[in-house]
């Protein structure tokens, strides 16, 4: 496909897609998939070779969150059966988190639910993640603690942090269809914020939420404006008791689609296959690794993924190898920041076209495959690791 040739070619130049290429990569027929695995998959190599980097959740709060982000199970409102529990001391949390070095985790992700810290919620955290460090030498240690406040960003990087996740989820056009206790531009400003101290900073989206197309151009487009190290990719998990529990718009094949224009939108990023992967992409996660280069192992904030063991395993098998902790994730010309193609900045996000006036609504997205029949009995709360009695599976 002239397509394919040209959005390869594109990629391994670092030069950005227009956005109707973009689009049509999302509209390939089931038929033509393996050609757009392939095609991303040279981009991916190109830049990552076949390493996997693995990554490790350790959710600190679990529950009891003031926003009312419609997604997740942890909003103001949600009657999800999930863990509730508050802050994990220092300690709990880095035990956890030696959980998940030990099943090779090169990063560990500390997550606290809520709007964002305050200053002693910092204080905090920045002592758990000096406990990590301690422990655990040459752990990477990214936080996710919600909207920032002026110097928030500073002091966890003086405290060790090497990251800070803040997700821009869905396009602004949609954005307050999805979370009303918030705005698009809060979460811009937040990661703004990360990257100016320092910080590498990680963004992502939430796709199947009854997005369109273009809505999915438009965010994936907007974070290679704003530039982050890492874009997670997470796919809705339904769970019963959120406003979203309804939505099963995603198929194995469009899951993939959606990673290869990723992928394509951002060459040289570590592209994060997230949240939601079991549920559906199912037996078919395999063929992601061909496009993504960071997974996250074991479970995630309320929900159970795979097991660890078949995380490793599904690793070896497609072909692929764990990063280690001596090995640098980001290429060469990323390694003091952000790069824009070719060195070249690129614009700035609010200069990138939003679509308007789309609703984010039950039912199949304009432009989307048929949904999957709802796999429920893929939804299963995390009941062990962190607040539990019980062992991580890491």
């Amino acid at each position: 496909m002239d397509l394919l040739n040209t959005l390869v070619e594109k990629g391994l130049r670092r030069e950005l897609p227009t956005r109707e290429e973009a689009l049509a990569v999302l509209a390939t027929s089931d038929d033509e998939l393996l050609e757009v695995v392939a095609a991303a998959g040279k981009v991916r190599r190109q830049w990552f070779g076949r390493r996997v980097k693995l990554n490790y959740l350790v959710n600190l709060k679990s529950g009891l969150c003031p926003e009312d982000c419609s997604y997740c199970s942890q909003r103001l409102g949600s009657t999800a059966d999930i863990l509730k529990y508050t802050w994990l001391k220092p300690d709990e949390a880095s035990k956890a988190a030696a959980a998940g070095v030990a099943g090779g985790a090169k990063r560990v992700c500390l997550v606290a639910s809520g709007r964002g810290p305050t200053d002693r919620d910092v204080d905090r955290v920045s002592q758990t993640i000096e406990a990590i460090k301690e422990q655990n030498e040459g752990v990477e240690v990214c936080a996710c603690l919600g909207l920032l406040s002026e110097g928030q960003a500073e002091r966890l990087r003086a405290a060790g942090a090497d990251a800070y996740n803040h997700n821009l989820n869905t396009s602004e056009g949609t954005y307050g269809d999805i979370t009303t206790t918030h705005t698009y531009a809060d979460r811009v400003d937040t990661v703004r914020q990360a990257q100016s101290a320092g910080l590498s900073a990680c963004s992502g989206l939430i796709a199947g939420m009854g997005e369109s197309d273009a809505d999915l151009v438009d965010v994936v487009f907007s974070l290679r404006a704003l530039d982050p190290d890492s874009v997670p990719v997470n796919f809705l998990i339904p769970f019963e008791g959120t406003p979203l529990a309804k939505e099963w718009n995603l198929t194995p094949q469009r899951c993939l689609r959606i990673l290869a224009m990723t992928r394509f939108v951002c060459p040289d990023v570590e592209v994060r296959l997230a949240g939601g992967r079991e549920v559906h992409l199912r037996s078919m996660q395999p063929l992601a690794l061909h496009l993504v280069n960071s997974i996250f192992l074991g479970d995630y904030l309320t929900s159970e993924g795979q097991e660890g063991r078949a995380d490793l395993e599904m690793i070896a098998d497609a072909g692929f190898e764990v990063e280690g902790a001596d090995t640098t994730t980001l290429p060469e010309h990323r390694a003091g920041g952000g790069c824009g193609p070719c060195g070249e900045s690129v614009p700035a996000a609010e200069d990138t076209p939003v679509s308007e006036g789309r609703t984010v609504a039950a039912g199949t997205a304009s432009g989307a495959d048929p949904a999957s029949a709802s796999r429920t009995d893929l939804v299963a709360v995390r009941r062990r690791g962190a607040g539990t009695d019980l062992a991580p599976n890491a």
